[in-house]
């Protein structure tokens, strides 16, 4: 029987998603909360390998179990195996083994939230990215509408990034401001390495007057790593949502 869960979970506690040799991670919390469940050592496999601090809202998975159990069952019991750690099972259903957390998914739907004021978060710590200086953040949107569309995307790809190619299809980078937040909107079928995170540090510059928009255009077109602004923290960006 197939499994399919969506998560939410706080990535500071963790190195990412993925399991590694050291330190906890989301996928082996998973993994440790199925075998107390049902006796049997499984793999889980996600739809985004969210880097260590990244959260989520809507992060899908599946797993597969010769035992069959009550969906209901596996939520609650998941969800009880997995405390302490910061990770919640919204929902689980059985599927059928066409299904596929990661390649099945057409769309992933991320948010980046930058909390910008003079005074840092006390509630918000490790959940934001905490800038001071006023961002513009209609000139962060103009200078995003750059990236959209199919673009060879190297300028903003980490070094480490396993993907065959750097052209990607970005459907959506929206940027806008909720009172004290800036919010970066990105959406597309998948994504590289760092993108975000590169998008948004070097948004922040646009946001300072410190870049134009077109300086933006000027980097993507460059394909160069070492023409894009700094890297983002990890603390504002979250999954919210894949669409199947």
């Amino acid at each position: 029987m197939r499994y399919r869960l969506t998560l939410e979970y706080d990535g500071g506690p963790f190195v990412g998603w993925q399991r590694q040799n050291e330190g906890a991670s989301v996928q082996g919390a998973l993994e440790t909360a199925i075998e107390k469940l049902s006796g049997e050592r499984v793999t889980v496999t996600g739809a985004g390998r969210t880097d260590a601090g990244v959260h989520a809202l809507g992060q899908v998975a599946h797993f597969d179990l010769v035992k069959e159990f009550d969906a209901g069952k596996v939520r609650d019991a998941l969800n009880h195996y997995l405390r302490p750690a910061p990770v919640s099972v919204l929902e689980a259903a059985a599927t059928d083994s066409e299904f596929h957390a990661r390649f099945s998914a057409k769309a992933r739907h991320y948010l980046f939230r930058i909390l910008n004021r003079r005074s840092p978060p006390a509630l918000e710590h490790g959940r934001v990215w905490h800038v001071s200086p006023r961002l513009d953040a209609e000139a962060m949107h103009a200078a995003a509408q750059f990236l959209t569309g199919q673009h060879d995307f190297t300028t903003f790809r980490a070094a480490e990034c396993q993907a065959q190619s750097p052209v990607k299809t970005l459907d959506r980078l929206d940027v806008s401001r909720r009172a004290d937040e800036i919010h970066i909107a990105a959406s597309a079928r998948s994504f590289l390495h760092h993108q975000i995170r590169s998008f948004a540090g070097t948004l922040k510059l646009v946001g300072e007057g410190k870049w134009q928009p077109r300086d933006v255009k000027a980097a993507l077109e460059a394909r160069d790593r070492a023409a894009c602004g700094p890297v983002s923290p990890p603390d504002g960006l979250y999954l919210v949502r894949v669409d199947y």
